[in-house]
């Protein structure tokens, strides 16, 4: 079986983490290798996520690694036996592999936290917002280019009509309300969406005021994915480079600080949903 020559972030992470158990065991990819059969060589494919690896195989080399927390454990072994392609395969080939990971990340998430200050998060944004978004690209995208990043940002928010929505906060600092990407219909459009997603059950959206001293952060727009379990947390950040996923727990524990400063620094519900209002009346 020829290797993988993109395995997806998902498949990279499940041989991340297996990397992490032979490494807390001070074990060799030699030995475990020929643990299973194989040679160094095997387990460097693994654990860079270029070769699969069954759930049999999971538990083996987790009872080799001497793992002891055995709910990541299962989870990894779920990751290793998922075998469905979801309907984000059907752009492969047409985005970039960055999107088709980040509706992955979500579509396995647990909940989802994020904190914007210069637009409105994507999962959340109207169809005539994300066009003015997409139009503003330099170079200019072809409109055949637009028109499917647009209707995958679209459907990304199945998450909220399965049976088990996704829990999702999203923080949104006062100065992406006040951006007119598309003008002033657009603007309100996007603003007047956003107070209607906000009832949903799951949904919750606080804004960060401009009277707020306390948060400066203003560089990242992080999105927070809980996973099945804690070290299995993902957080995904947006560049001109593309998308990065970090699982580091460093990385992680920064994040998390974020969120947190960002949620007592905002508005409760309420207040945000009054200022938001505010704000559209305006435009």
């Amino acid at each position: 079986m020829p290797p993988r020559s993109s395995p997806t972030a998902r498949q990279a992470r499940l041989g991340a983490e297996l990397r992490k158990l032979r490494e807390a065991a001070g074990m060799a990819a030699r030995e475990a290798g020929a643990f299973l059969g194989g040679n160094q060589a095997q387990i460097s494919h693994i654990e860079a996520g270029r070769w699969g690896v069954s759930g049999d195989r999971v538990r083996r080399l987790a009872t080799l690694y001497a793992a002891s927390d055995g709910k990541l454990v299962e989870a990894l072994c779920a990751m290793a036996e998922e075998r469905g392609r979801g309907w984000w395969e059907e752009y492969r080939g047409v985005l970039a592999t960055g999107f088709l990971d980040l509706a992955e990340l979500e579509c396995h998430a647990t909940y989802l936290r994020s904190v914007n200050v210069v637009n409105v998060p994507g999962i959340l944004q109207t169809e005539e917002y994300i066009r003015a978004i997409h139009r503003s690209y330099r170079p200019a995208l072809p409109a055949e280019d637009v028109d499917a990043r647009v209707e995958f940002r679209l459907r990304r928010r199945n998450v909220f009509e399965r049976e088990a929505p996704l829990p999702f906060q999203a923080i949104v600092h006062e100065a992406a309300l006040r951006m007119r990407f598309g003008g002033r219909k657009v603007a309100r459009g996007q603003l007047d969406f956003l107070l209607e997603a906000s009832e949903r059950p799951t949904v919750t959206v606080r804004v960060l005021p401009f009277t707020c001293e306390e948060f400066i952060e203003a560089t990242d727009a992080p999105l927070y994915a809980g996973g099945v379990v804690r070290q299995l947390d993902t957080v995904q950040l947006d560049s001109p480079m593309g998308s990065f996923f970090l699982g580091a727990e460093a990385n992680l524990h920064r994040y998390r600080q974020l969120l947190d400063m960002a949620e007592r620094s905002s508005l409760g519900e309420s207040e945000s949903r009054r200022l938001i209002h505010h704000i559209a009346r305006e435009l």
